[in-house]
């Protein structure tokens, strides 16, 4: 049914993405899907890498470790941004047609007002995706 599933990851906030990934990884074995793991990050230095190079390897990393928790097939694709602020929810609709993506889980927080004036990048991505979406809270 589900062929490639597509998890974008803030590796920044990676202590609230479990539910979501253990999700994914379940779809994946019933359906003997790919995991691609998505992550969008910026050119400058942060926590995750001096640059683009060293964020590439650290979300590879953590697709490996998701490879061997999971027993399934995961692959880190990355997206570097000028602005990832603003660019994310573009870039990650880019990259659902990109990987070839049949299936789209997503983490994503409890609604708060904000999210009544604009749509975070779940709601986003839920709302104009041509694929499945799946929002775990």
């Amino acid at each position: 049914m589900f062929s490639t599933i597509m998890v974008p990851v803030d590796l920044v906030h990676k202590d609230t993405l479990d539910k979501a990934l253990d999700v994914a990884g379940d779809i994946a074995k019933r359906h003997g899907a790919t995991i691609k793991v998505v992550s969008v990050g910026g050119e400058l230095p942060n926590e995750l890498g001096h640059n683009a190079g060293e964020f590439t390897e650290t979300v590879k990393k953590f697709a490996d470790r998701l490879r061997d928790k999971y027993g399934v097939n995961v692959e880190a694709e990355t997206i570097i941004s000028h602005d990832p602020e603003v660019e994310t929810t573009s870039a990650l609709m880019k990259a659902i047609d990109e990987t070839g993506t049949d299936l789209v889980i997503m983490a994503s927080h409890v609604p708060g007002i904000l999210e009544h004036i604009f749509s975070s990048h779940g709601g986003y991505i839920a709302q104009h995706a041509k694929v499945s979406v799946f929002v775990v809270r």
